[in-house]
This record gives structure tokens, sequence and C-alpha cells, in this order.
């Protein structure tokens, strides 16, 4: 029988152990964490995200800013607001939602991130000090990943773990991550050029899903007792829910589950995680400060 990988649980339990750490510097008299978020449009999954991220910043003690603005806002504008933010003794870490307009390069916004105020991890200074194994704000979705894997006390030494996606958001990170000292996997990265992709996930122990196509990885491509990490969210039609809606992972959940040893729902698997990511990289860059 298969175990859920409860991402909802796991956060929670962190964000209390965040919370502990946020009383503790009251007490010492230090101000509390600041996050910030930048959001611009009104994409739909943007707005929950964001506003869920608030949420979790009033549960923790930290305080939070949302900056709005339209999607007609200049590059050089948002650039600009970027750098009233990194020059904000008050915020401790910040992040700009993704995805932006098409007018906005979205590499360019990431880089004009100060890297020691980088929340969600994405600043080629913190993607190079990772790589190498130096202390960094790691990729908020990767560093979910491999808390829920050690949290749930799954081996990953020596084992072969598939990474379906190559993103510089998830992919290439969470391999990089697992591949490391004290997790020392084997991880193959695939991606739409891969040849034979199911035969490749047939033979992983473990299988992260982040390629964004709804229940692309069936049963016939998992071996029996695999690690699955769903990390799609795609929002797909679904006339049952208020909203229109629904959250759907790129593994089809009802048919590979009964093979697994372990899976991630979607949702309440990774999102959660990503989300509880952003808070303990933002205690990390108040500690620093």
């Amino acid at each position: 029988m298969y175990k859920i990988i409860d991402g909802r649980k796991t956060a929670s339990e962190i964000k209390s152990e965040i919370a502990e750490a946020v009383t503790k510097m009251k007490q010492e008299g230090r101000r509390v964490p600041h996050l910030a978020a930048i959001l611009v449009g009104n994409d739909g999954a943007s707005e929950t995200y964001v506003a869920n991220k608030v949420k979790d910043c009033n549960q923790v003690g930290f305080k939070s800013t949302l900056l709005r603005f339209g999607t007609g806002i200049t590059e050089a504008v948002l650039l600009e607001e970027i750098a009233r933010l990194n020059g904000n003794d008050d915020i401790d870490g910040f992040i700009v939602q993704l995805p932006l307009p098409v007018h906005i390069e979205e590499n360019k916004v990431i880089e004009a991130i100060d890297p020691a105020k980088d929340a969600d991890g994405f600043h080629p200074v913190n993607l190079g000090k990772m790589m190498i194994g130096l202390p960094c704000f790691l990729p908020a979705t990767p560093y979910g990943i491999t808390e829920l894997i050690k949290r749930y006390g799954i081996e990953t030494s020596g084992r072969l773990c598939v990474v379906a996606g190559r993103s510089n958001i998830v992919g290439r990170p969470v391999s990089i991550l697992l591949s490391q000292k004290g997790m020392d996997a084997t991880v193959i990265v695939t991606h739409s050029r891969t040849r034979d992709l199911a035969g490749i996930l047939r033979q992983a122990d473990i299988i992260i899903a982040a390629i964004g196509s709804p229940s692309f990885v069936k049963a016939e491509m998992v071996k029996q007792g695999a690690v699955i990490i769903d990390v799609g969210t795609t929002r797909i039609p679904s006339p049952d829910s208020k909203s229109g809606f629904k959250l759907a992972g790129d593994v089809d959940f009802e048919n590979v589950a009964p093979k697994c040893s372990f899976i991630t729902p979607v949702p309440g698997g990774v999102g959660p995680m990503t989300r509880v990511s952003l808070l303990r990289n933002t205690l990390m860059a108040a500690a620093n400060r």
C-alpha cells in the first residue's frame, strides 16, 4: 500500500518551527523578518499563490508587503521598484511573482534582485553557490522537494532518480541537490527531446515529474515500489468546483499510486512546501543581516 507524502502537514510542522524562531527573535528585541512580493497583472494562479504567501507570513509572525502593478508596467519601472526593495533596510527578502508579461525580460528582472534578498533562490549568484555546495538561498520548489524526501525518511543514496523536466526553476536545480553529498542519488534529467522517456522512467527508483503536462506519467511508465514527487500544477476546467477549474498534476495519480511506495498528491504535496521554503529563505536572510 502506498503512502501519501503530505506536503500540507509537513509545511505546517515547519511553520511551527519558524514561528518559534520568530518568537525568540522578538524576545531578544530583534525585529521580525519581512517578506515582500511584487505581483504584475492579475493571473489567477499567481493571485492565489501570492495571497497564500501573505497568509503564511501572518501565521508565522512575519511582516509582509504586497506590491501590485498592472500588466502595462514597463520593464524600466519594474526594475526601479526592485532597486527600491534592494535598498530598503526593512525588507529582508522579496520575490517577483512569475510569469511576467511578455514585454518584460524575466532573466533581467531576476538578475536585478539583490542576491542577499533573493527569497525565491533564482539569482545566478545563489544558483552558482548551490552548484558547488556553498550556503545560499535554495530555489523554493527544489528546496521543498528535498525537505519532503528527508522528512519522510526516503532513501536516496545510490538510488536512480529520474527528473522529468529541465527548467531553471525546478528540474535543473533539484537534479543538482539530489546528486550532492548527503543525498547521493544517481540522477538522470529528461526532457521533451529525450528518446524512450517511458523506458527511462520505468528504471527509476524516484521520479520527479516537473513538465507541466497533466497526467503525462502513466502507470506503465512506473516500476513497482517507485517514489513519485509530482510537481505539476496545471489548471484544467472542472464543472464540479466553485471556481470552474481544478489543479492537475503531471502524474495520473489514480492509476499510478497503487504501484508506488510513496507519492505526493496534487494539490497538497509540493505546493505548500514551495511556499514554506520562501519563509525559510526569508528567515535565513533576516538572520544573515
